[in-house]
């Protein structure tokens, strides 16, 4: 029976919690399959723990490579390892993340494969009759929504864009399969080399990575005016985001765009400033937990998805707010 595949990405012997969420959409697809989900690891002194959380959070079965040469991501050696695992398994649709990774390694086997690849996908889905699988990505500078689908090769392969969906939440009582694979050393061989890693250090947290996130559009008015945002955001220890608008005018660099055509974000805290709530900003804010929304607009869009609307000037609310804040913080200080 044809499986449906996700890559659970690993780094420095720490699973990435975008495996999960890959779990949670490779389970909707193989119940439509009424096939078995199925994940696949690669990395050195794998743990245990790891593979049992896998099967916790919605796999059937692992696919486990533990070897000293895929301790580091080298796309060779990696590439050629699930092409040899593609090749013997003939799995019906495989996924990754669209990480740094995902987007290095499944353009590489795809061509190696000879099959389709869709990047950055925020949804997927199962077409009736023929069992293609709909793969719907931002196209136009996050525009549209554009549906591909690989009609004539398999795997059908996409990636996904982080925190466009929940992670699957473990089972502790799920038994899965777990096969250990190994390989001589010829498959392993690569023309670059592992020298060392360095921490990017050049934002303190990214909107991807934030609990908090304090964001504007439009609204702000003027570049100047982001320093409330600034401030509202240090004393959530939150990120700074921005609208596509935003960033088109200048007022903010890319890294803080959010929306289909930015970052998308999961934040437990989303607070959205003088933002309308374009199609393209919701889809990239929908998974966050809680949303509070300052607008004058009372018909604003944002106010639809938004667990707290405040119909009001931003100007006015977020100084308030701050001082708010300050002074509860002064008193638990005091306490």
């Amino acid at each position: 029976m044809a499986e449906v595949w996700t890559f659970a990405e690993q780094r420095h012997g720490m699973l990435n919690e975008v495996s999960f969420e890959l779990l949670n959409r490779g389970k909707k697809l193989a119940e439509k399959l009424n096939s078995p989900l199925t994940s696949v690891i690669l990395g050195y002194h794998i743990r245990k723990d790891d593979v049992d959380e896998l099967i916790s959070r919605g796999a059937d079965k692992v696919y486990v490579v533990d070897d000293k040469h895929l301790e580091n991501f080298l796309v060779e050696p990696y590439a050629r390892v699930l092409t040899s695992l593609l090749g013997e398994y003939n799995p019906h649709i495989f996924i990754a993340a669209a990480t740094t990774l995902g987007r290095t390694l499944m353009p590489y086997i795809a061509i190696k494969k000879k099959t389709g690849l869709t990047a950055d996908c925020t949804f997927l889905d199962i077409e009736e009759n023929s069992n293609n699988l709909l793969q719907t990505r931002p196209a136009i500078g996050g525009n549209i929504l554009a549906t591909i689908k690989t009609p004539n090769t398999r795997p059908q392969m996409a990636t996904v864009r982080p925190h466009s969906t929940k992670p699957a939440f473990p089972d502790r009582n799920r038994k899965g399969e777990v096969i250990y694979k190994k390989y001589n050393n010829e498959i392993f061989k690569s023309r670059t080399k592992f020298i060392k890693f360095i921490k990017d250090e050049s934002q303190q947290v990214t909107v991807q990575d934030a609990k908090i996130i304090v964001s504007a559009g439009r609204g702000i008015g003027k570049k100047e005016k982001f320093k409330i945002i600034d401030e509202l955001a240090e004393i959530l220890d939150g990120a700074v985001g921005a609208s596509r608008d935003v960033v088109d005018r200048g007022w903010k660099t890319y890294p803080h765009q959010i929306g289909l055509s930015g970052k998308t974000v999961s934040p437990l805290l989303y607070i959205a400033n003088g933002i309308s709530g374009s199609v393209q900003h919701i889809a990239g804010i929908q998974t966050s937990e809680n949303i509070i929304a300052i607008n004058k607009d009372p018909d604003a869009q944002i106010f639809k998805l938004a667990d707290l609307s405040i119909v009001g000037d931003l100007h006015e609310i977020v100084p308030l707010l701050i001082e708010r804040i300050k002074e509860y913080k002064a008193r638990e200080v005091k306490r």
